[in-house]
């Protein structure tokens, strides 16, 4: 296994004005990456601009961090040709994307998708959240930190500027190396690019981690049929596997975010969450994870059902 440590810049219109920026919102301009192989050690690099054909004025908020001006991206390839180069220089063999966040395979696959290219997938990808990893080695699993940050907690050596798109691959490679080669139960702890949505039940993601499971859905119709799915709506213990009875039934705070309760005689209570996700096309799929909460938690989200009810209340019943 190679891990391909990718990281990429993008410019975006200053005006918003433009036709292409719902189906283009965010032009990469920038592509760099380092390979590593199995023992973390790096093996390979990549760093390519990538010239402009949309948006040619560089955003004034991407241009003071990254300092590039428009006029060096003439200097690039078109983004097709880079984008060749990138997935021939990744290889044959097998690999796995890492990034610092989640939002890189996403851009990268929306620009791949505005030339019509090949998709690297037609169903979520798996890949690896240097930033989560961070955060779950050595914080509390939610923060979520720079990388200069990361660079300097770990006391790692900084030999070239931040805010590139190779030396922020370099960077990320760096603290993933360091991270790996202390814990490699670390690489249990994938994240899943939603690009592109399951379309049917045998490509929904299942997954099972240390503290919780997570379910994303295939793509239905509107909210309705999504939550008379019973994959969606159930609850289950992800450590014994029991179907449980649910102490409160789903809710809403928000329309967005839904909660339920449940209660195993093992392992105690399992708090769900979805969250509801509209696609590009306007259907709906769902994101949801199980964990156990202690007694406390557990009254808190009782105490919380209590207080969307009353909130509801107030809006339907203003007076």
């Amino acid at each position: 296994m190679n891990y391909i440590v990718l990281d990429l810049e993008w410019n975006q219109s200053n005006t918003g004005m433009e036709a292409e920026v719902e189906h283009l919102p965010f032009e990469i301009i920038e592509i760099g990456a380092i390979k590593l192989n199995d023992d973390c050690v790096m093996t390979g690099e990549f760093s390519q601009l990538v010239k402009p054909t949309v948006y040619r004025e560089m955003h004034h908020i991407t241009s003071k961090l990254i300092h590039m001006q428009i006029e060096e991206l003439e200097h690039g390839r078109p983004f097709v040709e880079v984008m060749e180069s990138f997935l021939e220089w990744c290889g044959p063999e097998e690999y796995l994307f890492c990034t610092w966040g989640s939002s890189d395979l996403t851009e990268l696959q929306r620009n791949m998708r505005f030339y019509e290219l090949t998709p690297l997938s037609d169903v979520p990808i798996p890949f690896l959240d240097v930033q989560k990893l961070f955060s779950i080695a050595y914080e509390d699993r939610k923060s979520r930190r720079a990388l200069e940050y990361a660079v300097d907690y770990l006391k790692l050596e900084k030999d070239i500027p931040f805010h590139r798109a190779f030396s922020d691959a370099y960077y990320t490679a760096k603290v993933f190396s360091h991270m790996i080669q202390q814990n490699r139960e670390l690489l249990r702890n994938e994240s899943y690019d939603v690009f592109h949505v399951p379309k049917r039940r045998e490509d929904e993601v299942k997954v099972q981690f240390d503290t919780y499971a997570k379910l994303i859905s295939r793509e239905f119709a509107d909210k309705t049929a999504a939550f008379a799915d019973r994959e969606v709506s159930s609850s289950k213990c992800y450590l014994c596997h029991r179907n449980l009875r649910k102490k409160i039934k789903w809710f809403t705070p928000n329309g967005r975010h839904y909660y339920c309760l449940a209660y195993c005689e093992k392992h105690g209570y399992l708090k769900g969450k979805i969250r509801m996700r509209k696609t590009d096309e306007g259907k709906y799929y769902v994101v949801k994870t199980t964990k156990l909460i202690s007694d406390e938690a557990a009254e808190e989200l009782k105490n919380r059902k209590e207080r969307a009810k009353e909130q509801h209340k107030k809006h339907k019943h203003p007076n």
